[in-house]
């Protein structure tokens, strides 16, 4: 990932189910939700956009909803990563970060936002 892509990461804010996380800080709402949940950490990850690429909202919701039959019960939440120019949506996944990293690049994408209770979220390239 170029300087810019980890610029345009670390300022989206990615939501579930309204709690929000932002990379390299603490969310007291995504602990909430993912203990209501029972799981220790879970991924932000999505199908829409592979590797940066602008697609239309039909072919994302197509992708997306491939996506959320690979996880199927392992999703926690969906929402949205809000950034300045865009948005795309994501689904939270309960899993281990190699799991979700692999998952991230089978539908192309460059990387996944990791959320573990009581810690800050952090970007992980896929």
């Amino acid at each position: 990932m170029n300087a810019r892509l980890i610029r345009a990461f670390r300022a989206t804010a990615y939501e579930a189910e309204g709690a929000v996380a932002r990379i390299g800080r603490r969310s007291p709402a995504l602990d909430a939700l993912l203990a209501r949940h029972g799981v220790r950490r879970a991924g932000f990850i999505t199908a829409w956009n592979p590797l940066s690429r602008a697609m239309p909202w039909g072919w994302n919701d197509r992708m997306q909803d491939r996506l959320r039959e690979a996880v199927a019960v392992r999703v926690i939440g969906e929402g949205w990563g809000r950034g300045r120019a865009w948005a795309e949506h994501h689904l939270l996944v309960e899993g281990e970060p190699a799991r979700l990293q692999g998952l991230a690049r089978r539908f192309r994408q460059h990387a996944i936002v990791m959320v573990e209770r009581g810690r800050p979220a952090r970007l992980l390239a896929a």
